[in-house]
Order: C-alpha cells, then structure tokens, then sequence
C-alpha cells in the first residue's frame, strides 16, 4: 500500500513523550498513530481488533480513549491545565 504524509502538530511535551515511548517499545511515532488508526477503523468497521503493540498500558490508554470518545464522556482539557508545573 502507498503511503502519504500527514502532518500533526502536537504539545511539546506529548511529543516528547511519544518520541520516547516508541523508542522504549521498539517502534516509530509514525507506527503507533498508524497502529491506533488502524485498531479504529477495524472496530468501526466491526472486524476483529487484535492487540497490536506489546505494552499493555498502550492498549488500555487506547482503548479508554476510545471508550471516553464514543460515549461523549471525554473530558478536553487547555494545554495549560495539563502541562502546567
């Protein structure tokens, strides 16, 4: 399959942080928002979901966020209200 790019832009500090979780895991930036928006589109579509990267906090923080996002229970939050120190 062909590949397009799509840029993102992100908070500093979550980027940070994805740059560093892929690396722990042994995986890209770009490999797990693929992942997550392949694991979407395959609930959507109602086929089977297979737990697609190892660390289990990943899948539950996925999942959750779906869950949150479905039920119109999603809390949104201002950069300063998360990052704040």
């Amino acid at each position: 399959m062909s590949k397009t790019r799509l840029n993102v832009s992100l908070d500093r500090d979550l980027a940070d942080f994805a740059k560093i979780f892929a690396a722990e895991n042994r995986t890209s930036v770009a490999d797990m928002v693929t992942q997550y928006l392949l694991s979407l589109k395959r609930r959507v579509e109602g086929q089977q979901i297979e737990a697609i990267l190892s660390n289990p906090a990943f899948q539950e923080a996925m999942e959750d966020a779906q869950s949150k996002l479905k039920l119109g229970t999603a809390k949104w939050h201002s950069y300063d209200e998360v990052f704040r120190e």
